[in-house]
This record gives C-alpha cells, structure tokens and sequence, in this order.
C-alpha cells in the first residue's frame, strides 16, 4: 500500500480561515480518490500559518483491471443511435454484441479497463484539488489567472516515496496561462510567468530553520518539520499555548481565563508557540475590566489572567512565534508598549463618552440604519419601547416604566467611540455608562443583557426588565426581516435569526414564561413599518393564502394579516425548539404538538405548555396502552383516508347511535367512551393536568381493540352502517387530536 503526501507552502494563511481551508481540501480530495475508486485506509489534513498539509495513507499502487458489460439500443435501433452508443463507450460498432434479455435482443458494449499505475492519477486529483479550493478571499499576485488566499511558495507532493514533480506538471497543463511548474527552487520565471516550485522538499521555520528540508513520507516529514521548529498539529499548538500560559500564571499567584476561540486562533497564527507573560499599567486597572480584555483580546490577541478571586489581573500572555536569545524579554516589552498605547486610547474613550448621557445620545440613533426597508436604529428603538412593555404582561416582576426605560437606551451605546472602537463591548459599555448617568441598576443591567444569549454557551437574562428588552429585541428582529422576506435559507442567515430564535426560546423556557408567541408576534408585526406592512399584504393576497389556513381560521371574516403572519413565523421556532431539545426530546412530538390547537383554540403557542405536553406525550407513549393506542390511531387514520380517496369523498357526518348493530354494544361502547373521554379531556386540557389527561385516553385502548376485532367496517350492501362506521374512526382522530396529532408521530 502506497502513501500520497501533499503539502502547499504559502504566505500566511488567515487564523479564520485555516479550519475551513483543512475540510476543503480534505473534501474535494477525498471526491475525487472515491471518483476514481481508489480506496484507501486513512486521510488527514493540518494546517500551520504558512502551510496546508494532507496525507492519504493505504492507496493502492495499482488500480485493479475493470470490465463493465453495458446494454444499448434494441437491434432494431437507427444506425445513427448504434454509432452514437458504440463511440460514448470508446468501441466500434463492430465490437458491440448483441445479446438476447428476454424482453428482446439488444447492443452491448464490453467495456474493459485495464489496470493502472496509482500515481497516473496523481495529476488530476491533486491538481484540481489545489487549485479547485474556494476561499471566503483569495488573491491574484501576478499577471497570470492564478488565484489563491495568500501567493503560494511551494508544493510538496509524494506518492509512495517518490515526489511526482513531473506527472503533476502533466495535470496543470493548459489550466492555468502563465503558470510555469519548476523543478527546483532555483529555476527564474519569464517576465508574465508565475513560477512554483514542485518537489520532495519544504522549508522549515521562517526565522529559526529558513533551510530547505527534504523529505520521503509523512513520518518523516513531521519529524523533521519539529526538528526545523514547525508543530503541524493545531491541537498539539493549542496544547502548549494553554500549558505554557497556565505556568506562567500559577508562578505569578494567577489562573489564566479560559477563551476557546481566542486559543484556537493563536494557534494558527504561530508555528512554534512560545507564551510569555506581560505586565499591564497600573494606571490603567481603573477601566472597566471589560475593556481591557477586550482591547487585549481583539486587537493583540493576548489571553487575559485573573486573581484567584476571579477579578482580572494586571498581568496578560503573549503568544511570539520565536525563540530569542533574552528569553522574550524585547518581545515582552514591544507588547506591553503597544498595549499600553492601545489602553490610553481607550481611556481617553472612557473619559470622553462619559461627558454625554446615553439619553442625549439616542437622537444620533436616527443617523444609524438598521436596515434599508425597517428603517433606522431610533425607529427600531421606538419599537423595542412598546414590544417590552407589552410584554411585561407575561413577565412575573417586570416595571413597564423600567422596561420602556431599558428599552430606549439598549442601543444609544452604539454613538459611543468606545464601542466604535470595541464593537465587541455593546450593551457593556451601556450599562456603565447608564449607571454613570444614575440610571436604575435594573435598566443599565437590561441594557448590558439585552443581546444574550449570544451562543449556546452565554447565559440568558433572568431579571424582569431584561428579559423584556431581550425578547423585544429578538422578535422585532424575527418579524421584521421575514415580513420582508428575508429568511435564513439553507446554510445562509446573514442576520443571524436562527441564533435570535434559539434565545427567545431559551429565554422563555429557561424562565418558566408564559408567553402567547402568536399574540406577541402580531403585535410585533404591527409595529414595523407601513410600507413593510403594505407590501406584507399584498404579497398575502397574491399568493392567496388566507383562505388556505384550514384548520386553523374558523372565521375569514375575522382574518388579519397579524394572525397570518403568526402562522408563518411559528413554524420557525418549531424548528429551532427541535434544535434546542435534540437531546431528550423527540423532533415528531414536538411536531405533534405544535400542530394540536390549543385548549382555548388556535395553534399552540406557549412553549412551556409545550414542552409540559410533551413530556406528558412521551410518558404516555412509553407504556403499553401508548403504544397500542398510536398503532389503533394509525390503523383508524389509514381506513378513512383510503375509504375517502375510493369513494371520492370526505365522512364528515354526525355519527348515528341508531345505526349501530344491536347485536352487541361494540359499537355503541366505543362511541360512548370517546364522548365520555373527550368531555374529560376538554376539562383537564383546560386545567393543564396532561398526565391525568394521557390517563384518561388510555381509556379508548380497550374499546378500539374491540372494535377492529369485532366489527367488519366496510360491511357490503349497507352504505349507511359503513359510512356510520367510516365516522367512528374519523371521531377516534378528532378526540385523540385534542391531545396531539397522532399522524405526525414515528411508529
């Protein structure tokens, strides 16, 4: 078995990009090996600063012989369809066969493959692969059409110990104009030629091991990339950043704060990590604690320490990407004076924001546009003001006056420089600025929680007023940019409204909040603009489907384009609670509620009264009665919808008790169990008891059993007994739908 090893030196590759770029590569030439069918036992990219690395290990050195028997026209097919058959498969019409199927005689073309050396392969594969790669930016860096992220220095390519320079000279060939594949590092390109240097040799660290390294498989490649100071492995980078950085920390009485992201990105900016320890100014300690690791973190990259209290320390770690002979000391003091610059700038941010109140800022708003068809930030803001003291309603503790309050200074944070300069620090910045201006503690920590929960891992807001501005904020957004039609489409959310759905939904669930989503989203929607408004409806009644809510609209007359939005944007959050519960929660009983109408009528719009059904549902499915139910609804469901499609109608009828058979009480049993078991449920439903209510429909079990072993339903010669009886199973679907809809349950 064989081992193909790629690598491409380039200039430095983004830290952003550098993940994404590993996957591209690893994906296209994993599509191309499995095109080619090439097996093969393993495939691993890496990725530095400067290089992108792949090994594919357990390639065959030969492909297998391959011969294909493929059928054709009829014999009696034109000669032109012969001729065009017999060329698409690289033979001549005298090779073709003709065979008899049985169903009669047909052209087949014997289509024989011969086996191949692996490494013919090699070209194409790889070739397309390199220059195939997307990049969210890339680069021309000469005359030539060559394009790439950052101007490639040098590619590595290895099959089975041998470099296939050559072959993959063979592979570019009219590809790309002006591109010249040299032998070695010392051949010259011609004026408007682009030169890239193909072989079995790369280079090393760009300060400490600038040699060339030649090398013969991947083993041996990593091993002497160390040696020449070049860790491949992000992770194993990421490892000795944390381990290096948590000792210096512990030698200094400190821990260093955990930051991911920031770990992840210094590690592909440096091939040789090297942590060092800085100190930050007194005089600056004074700023909130935020905007120092802030103004460390986005603009110096340097991880932040803090006291074993947890308070931020003075003390910060570098990253440098080099040994030096002082142990770092000129790099320490090179970053602590560019922190110390950036520091003073942000004090004199700090100090000048202060002189204005948020309250004087939020006029400014007016200047800043939120979006071209929802109009300015101010505008939002007006909007924000009326949804969160609307809310309040549904929030136990929640101050309209403070709701309204927060709401309008939430954004006012944005005129500030010091979130021009720290984007990062919005809603931040505003609280401390609204406690400078004697604001009420709870509305400057509304304006801080007002964004969260910003991922997965941010917490959410728990205090009254904060909640009310972040749901505000959240469902503004959400019906502003579906009204204009802006939804996320496949891997697209440009305004982030699966994350913005995802935090109303853990907002409310996290709170116990019990909060009519349809309701709110109305009066949402009759906030936005009026063009939005406008153009809303005259979309609805093009597309005409306001008399195609069935179910769900018992009076047209009663329609208004609020409820129909509603109806729209609900299904979103269907699926961004399937998303929120995917571990625990079944996708189809979630489904299953929210398409079961509420106690009080309507679609079901309160999550946690959702999610209570669905734990109750679940419970209830788990036992025997559950089970056998859902298969006797199924069975149910399956008679009357075949029976309605035959017969070409729907069995709507009121059922008749004195069309049952009298012979026995099967049917009239069954029929005044569900009557029975639907007035209960009526009550209990209403009273929000669902587990007595699972309860009480197991009572049907028994009396459907009897029914499907007992009574015959399409009985012949009677078409009023079978229509009575096609009825009875239609009222077993309406009675069980009062609890969820059965037909969207898997089982």
């Amino acid at each position: 078995m064989a081992q193909l090893l790629l690598e491409i030196l380039s200039e430095e590759i983004p830290a952003r990009m550098q993940a994404r770029a590993a996957e591209d590569l690893k994906r296209l030439i994993t599509g191309r090996l499995e095109n080619d069918a090439l097996k093969f036992e393993s495939l691993q990219t890496f990725v530095t600063p400067r290089r992108l690395t792949l090994v594919v290990d357990g390639l065959p050195v030969e492909t297998e012989a391959v011969e294909e028997v493929r059928r054709g026209p009829p014999k009696a097919a034109p000669e032109k369809a012969v001729a065009g058959f017999a060329k698409s498969n690289g033979v001549s019409v005298d090779q073709l066969e003709i065979r008899d199927t049985g169903k009669g005689e047909y052209y087949f073309a014997v289509v024989k493959e011969d086996a191949r050396q692996t490494i013919d392969h090699m070209p194409l594969i790889v070739s397309e692969a390199v220059f195939n790669m997307g990049w969210p930016k890339s680069m021309r860096w000469n005359s030539t059409a060559m394009t790439w992220v950052r101007p490639i220095q040098s590619i590595l390519a290895i099959f089975d110990g041998k470099p296939i320079d050559d072959v993959f000279q063979l592979g570019l060939k009219d590809k790309i104009p002006g591109l010249k594949i040299a032998m070695n590092y010392e051949s010259a390109a011609a004026p408007g030629e682009l030169e890239i240097p193909i072989s079995n040799r790369t280079q090393g660290h760009r300060f400490m091991a600038p040699g060339e390294i030649k090398v013969k498989d991947f083993k041996d490649y990593e091993a002497k990339l160390r040696k020449a100071k070049v860790i491949l492995d992000a992770g194993d980078r990421a490892e000795i950043i944390k381990a290096g950085a948590e000792r210096l920390a512990a030698a200094k009485g400190l821990k260093l704060r955990d930051d991911p992201a920031l770990l992840a990105e210094v590690a592909g900016l440096v091939e040789w990590p090297v942590p060092l320890i800085g100190a930050i100014d007194a005089q600056f300690m004074e700023l909130p604690p935020e905007v120092l690791s802030e103004s460390m973190r986005a603009h110096q990259k340097y991880f932040a320490l803090e006291t074993k209290g947890g308070a931020l320390a003075p003390r910060f770690i570098t990253v440098a990407n080099i040994e030096t002979k002082d142990v770092g000391a000129a790099i320490i003091a090179g970053n602590e004076r560019v922190l110390r610059a950036r520091l003073a700038d942000a004090r004199f941010f700090w100090d000048r924001d202060r002189k204005a109140s948020l309250e004087s800022r939020v006029a400014k708003l007016a200047e800043i546009v939120f979006h071209a068809r929802l109009g300015t930030v101010a505008q939002k803001i007006d909007r924000l003001e009326s949804l969160a003291a609307g809310l309040c309603e549904f929030i136990p503790g929640a101050d309209r006056d403070q709701a309204r309050a927060a709401a309008r200074l939430a954004k006012a944070d944005l005129t500030t420089a010091m979130v021009g300069e720290f984007p990062g620090l919005q809603g931040i910045m505003g609280r401390y600025y609204a406690l400078n201006d004697g604001e009420h503690k709870d509305v400057a920590d509304a304006i801080a929680a007002h964004y969260s929960p910003a991922g997965p891992g941010d917490t959410c807001p728990t205090a009254p007023t904060a909640i009310a501005v972040a749901l505000a904020d959240k469902i503004d957004s959400l019906v502003g940019f579906f009204a204009i039609d802006e939804k996320p489409t496949g891997s697209r959310d440009p305004f982030a409204l699966r994350r913005a759905a995802l935090g109303v939904i853990r907002i409310i669930i996290e709170n116990g909040l019990r909060v009519p989503l349809r309701e709110v989203i109305k009066s949402s929607y009759l906030l936005q603009p009026s063009e939005v408004l406008k153009d809303w409806e005259a979309r609805m009644q093009a597309a005409d489907i306001a008399t195609k809510q069935a179910g769900l609209i018992e009076d047209e007359a009663k329609l208004d384009t609020g409820f129909e939005f509603g109806h729209i944007l609900l299904p979103f959050f269907a699926d961004r609670l399937k998303v929120q519960m995917r571990s625990g929660v079944r996708h189809d009983l979630i489904e299953a509620v929210f398409a079961t109408p509420k106690p009080e009528g309507g679609a079901e719009d309160d999550l946690v009264r959702l999610l209570a059904r669905v734990a109750a549902l679940a419970e209830f499915l788990a036992t025997d009665d559950g089970a056998n139910l859902l298969v006797a609804y199924k069975r149910a469901a399956n008679i009357v919808r075949i029976e309605e499609k035959n017969d070409g109608k729907e069995y709507t009828e009121e059922v008749q008790p004195n069309l049952f058979d009298s012979a026995f009480d099967i049917e009239d049993a069954l029929w005044q169990k569900l009557i029975s078991v639907q007035d209960s449920l009526n009550k209990l439903l209403r009273e929000e008891n669902f587990f007595e209510a699972m309860e009480t429909l197991a009572q049907l079990r028994k009396p459907i059993d009897a029914f499907f072993e007992n009574v015959t339903v399409n009985v012949k010669n009677n078409d009023a007994v079978r229509a009575n009886r096609l009825g009875i199973l239609r009222s077993i679907a309406v009675v069980m739908k009062k609890v969820a809809d059965f037909s969207r349950i898997e089982g």
